[in-house]
Order: structure tokens, then sequence, then C-alpha cells
């Protein structure tokens, strides 16, 4: 395998990074930039595909990690994969319960203990397993299948109740699941209209953990096909963006039936998403390792030598700022740079807000940078 394609992965993993960070930092929540809110329930936009397309990556990414080494599988090798999961999802339950006043701890009885990184850590660790284990790529294509169906059944066809599943935020499986294995006090607390409601659902949720271990075994797919030195570079693009189309609209044509949901992760979400992931990496592999014109995603190329440790990173500090307060106020430091050097000429509104976003995310592309020339690669 060619350092070019690792390069593409990069670029790829980086510029969802960066958008990871982008919807995760708005100046203000009261005034998001429409492209960058989530679907209310039922439906997409441009932000649910960001979720998906890293852990698309990361099942690409397991290939060029274990693509090697699966060949004279050792005790050793499954051990580094379960240690490494585990770090991922104890960082993740780490920042959930982490405070900045004294105990600097959550009451553990109403810690989330779902969450992004806790999800990337489970489907890392089964994926990862799998893949070690498993040499013949038709029985991803068996095990894709498998969960994709098996999940389109048990949340359409088996009832609650007695009643048919309505797919509504409350009534589905995957919430009565995770309400009954975690508990409302564990699980995300959200906003509506008449303020906080704990546990009616989770989009990090258990169950729902299930169907989007298949977005990663799409992202192996794409693995598997980078490192088949018998297809010419040309030839993967046509496969790739094949491939994307394909997905795309299976994806489409079943979402009139299973709608797609990225909260739920349903089966038609995954192969939708799935391809737009394949036709988006596509566009990247032509411009980088057949035009061989890679020097615009340096920046990108930053970001995603050191993805967790960044994105950790940003949660960290988010988290912090708004936490601390500016000494001797009550306003936060998230509140007073927002109000202080946004508002002031832009105003409180949606374009303040996406500016405040992006310099947020042009602040970790230079740490990013400065980690990549002091040669500092975090690998959790």
């Amino acid at each position: 395998m060619n350092a070019k394609r690792i390069i593409s992965i990069d670029i790829f993993r980086g510029v969802t990074i960066a958008f990871m960070i982008l919807v995760n930092t708005p100046g203000t929540w009261r005034h998001i930039f429409r492209p960058l809110e989530h679907a209310a329930w039922h439906g997409l936009t441009a932000t649910d595909l960001v979720f998906p397309f890293f852990l698309f990556i990361v099942g690409t990414s397991i290939v060029f990690a274990y693509g090697n080494k699966r060949q004279y599988v050792h005790h050793n090798l499954y051990r580094k994969i379960i240690i490494r999961s585990l770090k991922i999802i104890f960082i993740g339950l780490f920042l959930a319960a982490l405070t900045f006043h004294f105990p600097f701890f959550k009451d553990l009885s109403h810690l989330r203990l779902p969450g992004v990184l806790q999800r990337i850590g489970l489907v890392f660790l089964i994926s990862a397993l799998f893949f070690v284990r498993i040499k013949n790529w038709k029985w991803y294509l068996i095990m894709l299948i498998v969960i994709l169906g098996g999940y389109w059944y048990t949340m359409t066809q088996i009832k609650i109740n007695g009643e048919v599943p309505k797919l509504t935020k409350q009534h589905n499986l995957a919430s009565v699941i995770d309400r009954k294995v975690f508990g409302k006090n564990h699980m995300w607390k959200h906003y509506e209209v008449d303020g906080y409601v704990q546990g009616d659902y989770d989009p990090e949720g258990l169950f729902s953990t299930l169907p989007a271990i298949g977005t990663t075994l799409l992202g192996i797919f794409l693995g598997l096909l980078l490192i088949n030195r018998r297809i010419s570079p040309y030839a993967k693009l046509i496969l790739f963006i094949v491939i994307g189309l394909f997905l795309w609209l299976i994806g489409w044509w079943w979402s009139h039936s299973f709608p797609l949901n990225k909260r739920l992760w349903t089966s038609s979400y995954v192969l939708y998403t799935g391809g737009l992931a394949f036709l988006f990496f596509a566009a990247i592999y032509f411009i980088v390792d057949i035009l061989n014109y890679n020097k615009w995603g340096n920046i990108f190329k930053y970001l995603g030598m050191n993805a967790i440790a960044i994105f950790t990173l940003s949660v960290f500090i988010t988290k912090a700022f708004y936490m601390l307060h500016i000494p001797g106020t009550h306003t936060p430091i998230h509140a007073w740079l927002y109000q202080h050097f946004y508002t002031v000429w832009l105003g409180d509104n949606a374009l303040a807000s996406l500016i405040y976003a992006l310099s947020v995310v042009i602040f970790y592309i230079f740490v990013a940078w400065w980690m990549f020339k002091q040669k500092i690669f975090i690998k959790v």
C-alpha cells in the first residue's frame, strides 16, 4: 500500500473532524447556521453526514492498520484491539463525567453512559476483531445484510406493548432497549419546546450502535479495494463511484419505508450515507491519487493524523469554556468570547455563530499543524 492512499484517508478523516468541530461549537445554540443543524427527527442534513463519515473511515483505517497483521493472528493483536477500544470508551466516559468544580466529576447516578467516543470505541472493537478473524470479503457482505435486515425487522415488525412501532422518539425499540439497559438518568439530556427532557432516547444508544457497525463495514470494503494492487487507480475510482451511487440509490429507495434517521441509525441511513461517503472519498481520491494534487489537503491531513486527539481536545476545551467563568463575572468564557469578538460587529445571529465556529476550527487546524511539525502523533 502506498503513502498516497494513506494521505487520502487522512484528508478524508481530517475534513470529517473539521466538520465535527464546526457543528459542535457554534457561537450560540440559539442561532445555528441552518445547514449545520441536525434533522429534527426523520430526514437528513449535511451535519447528519459527519458521524457516519467518521465511522466509515474508521473501517478503512482498520484495513490499513491490521491488513498485514491478520495473516499471523496472535492473542497480542486481540489484546491491542481491546485495549485501544477501551481507551476510547474511557475517554468518552471521562469527558462526560468531568466538571471544573470540586469534586470535578458529576454524580455518577446521572452520568450519561452512551456517547460519540463510546460508540466509536465499541464499533471499532467489533469491526476490528471481525476483520482480523475473517479473510473472505463475502462474509462482510453477509454480515452487512444480516445487520441491516435484522435491524429493519426488529425496529419495524416487533410489537412494543402489543403495538406496531411508530418510530417516534419514545415509541421505538432502540429507545425502549436503551431505557431498560441504561435507565433514563444515564441517557442523553436534550432540549424540547417546554424545556430539557431527560432520557426519552439517546442518539448514541446501545441498540442503534448495531447498524453503525454496518457503516464501518462499508469503510472496510473501501479499504480492501484500496489495497488491491490488481486494480488500477482509474478502475478503483470507477468502482468507488458505482458502489457509491448504488448504495445511495438503495438507501433512498429504502427510506420510503424505513426513514432516514441519524438518531436511530436506520438501515436506509447506513446505505444512503455510506454511498455518499464512497462518492466523497472518490472525489478526494481523484484529486490526490490520480491528479497527484494534494497540497490543498495538508491542513486536513494534519487533523486526520491526530483525529481522536484533536477531537478529544476540542470537547475538553469546549466543556471548560462553557463551565468556567470570566473572573469577577457570571459569564462563561465561551459566551464572553462570542459577545466581545463576534456579536459586537456581526450581531447576535446565525452568521456570527458560524464565524465563531469557523474560527474554532482554524484554531484546531493550527494545533494539528504544530503537532505535525513537532512529530507528535497520539495514537489512542
